[in-house]
């Protein structure tokens, strides 16, 4: 029987969420935005200041400061530990150049305090108005894509603001995958939107040969199909389509386009067979010491690196476009390790020990940011990253993933 905690919300936690939230969404779209102009982004500093705020001062009044299982606490207080520890190792007082980084990049300072999302509220309530705001922020993308639309089909191979919009607009885009891995609980039109707002992002994704961020929308697409197949009373006839669609289409391509002469996708497979990472990885392997990988440099971390982009400043870089070699890079090893001895479980009870998708879908979730952390940095403060610790909150709590899932349903669903 499910307890009332689970199922019941105050006012003034309600009320916590939905400032706590709104700060995030203007943080996000302040970030995510590709306007470039000097005072728009002074103005989004500024929004994004008291955004933060905002969200500090309101997470006191929803978060569930207490972790019942004990192997958890125990980790994630070591966790916790650590990654004060990683900062004040790259700590630079008065420095405005270095608050400003901390506070307003996503791949930097702010994004140690994303890990504190485990404290979600266990609410079934709060999971189905979290779902609120993964739609909004795909309402965005959709704008934003409308008002950029020049930029993102530029067919110029060499231009960069285009593909650093694509980038960017991930951040609003990326969350809605949650939407399609959890899709029995939402209405039709919620639905069609996530959905449109994955394809549409692989679209651009593949115009712009942004290789990592294929993988990550292709590995959306393909668990959300798996839970799908598992969850659909007509799994034959869906797996006979599916059969008969991908062979057609297979055909119909291979004896009509020229894939390096098509316009969409010709750049991707143009780019197919170069090596963007090897040299990055080598000076990245050959800087670091024992003492590094085991430690790590702190937040400001840098590895020796030159000739590798254009007008490059300095010889020495901060990032290295691989996940777990960044996190090695400013945390170690040691906090690489806290972290997947946290995930690992937490997806193992998600995906195999549980009777909801919700649970199995926070356990996929997880597994993909273990996956992506591979052609991509993951570790962000933004909502996909979020959802990974809010995932492992859900997987580690053992009456959500033991509820049936005609509960469930009738939960997140009215």
């Amino acid at each position: 029987m499910l307890t009332k905690s689970i199922l019941y919300s105050t006012p003034k936690e309600e009320r916590s969420f939905y400032l706590f939230w709104l700060g995030f969404i203007l943080y996000t779209l302040c970030y995510a935005s590709p306007l470039t102009s000097h005072i728009i982004i002074i103005i989004c500093q500024v929004i994004q200041f008291a955004s933060l705020i905002l969200m500090v001062s309101t997470s006191f009044g929803f978060f569930q400061f207490k972790l019942n299982n004990p192997y958890l606490k125990t980790l994630f207080t070591l966790y916790a530990i650590w990654l004060f520890v990683t900062i004040i190792r790259g700590y630079v007082a008065f420095n405005f150049v270095y608050i400003k980084n901390f506070l307003f990049n996503p791949t930097n300072g702010i994004l140690y305090f994303s890990p504190f999302l485990l404290f979600f509220p266990r609410k079934l309530i709060f999971y189905k108005k979290l779902f609120n705001v993964i739609i909004i922020l795909g309402i965005f993308y959709i704008l934003f894509d409308i008002l950029f639309i020049g930029d993102l089909l530029n067919s110029d191979d060499s231009n960069e603001k285009s593909k650093a919009i694509v980038e960017m607009l991930s951040a609003l885009s990326f969350s809605c995958g949650f939407i399609l891995l959890t899709l029995f609980y939402h209405s039709a039109r919620r639905q069609i939107l996530a959905a449109g707002v994955i394809f549409l992002a692989l679209f651009f994704a593949v115009v712009r040969a942004r290789r990592g961020l294929i993988l990550m929308y292709a590995d959306i697409i393909l668990f959300s199909y798996i839970i799908y197949i598992f969850q659909s009373k007509s799994k034959l006839l869906i797996l006979y389509l599916t059969v008969v669609i991908t062979l057609a289409g297979a055909i119909y391509a291979s004896g009509v386009y020229n894939p390096l002469n098509n316009r969409v996708y010709g750049f991707l497979f143009s780019r197919g067979e170069e090596d963007t990472r090897s040299g990055v990885a080598l000076y990245f392997y050959d800087d670091m010491k024992t003492k590094d990988w085991i430690i790590g440099r702190g937040i400001n971390g840098e590895y020796y690196c030159p000739d590798i982009e254009e007008d490059q400043v300095t010889d020495y870089r901060q990032t290295i476009e691989t996940g777990y070699l960044q996190t090695i890079l400013n945390g170690g090893t040691i906090s690489l390790g806290l972290f997947l001895l946290m995930a690992v479980p937490a997806m193992l009870k998600g995906i195999f020990s549980s009777k909801n998708i919700l649970s199995k879908a926070a356990g996929v979730w997880i597994l993909m940011s273990i996956i992506n952390s591979y052609p991509a940095t993951v570790t962000k403060f933004e909502l996909s990253y979020l959802l990974v610790w809010i995932s492992i909150g859900i997987c580690y709590n053992k009456e959500i993933r033991n509820m049936p899932e005609s509960q469930m349903r009738l939960s997140l669903m009215n």
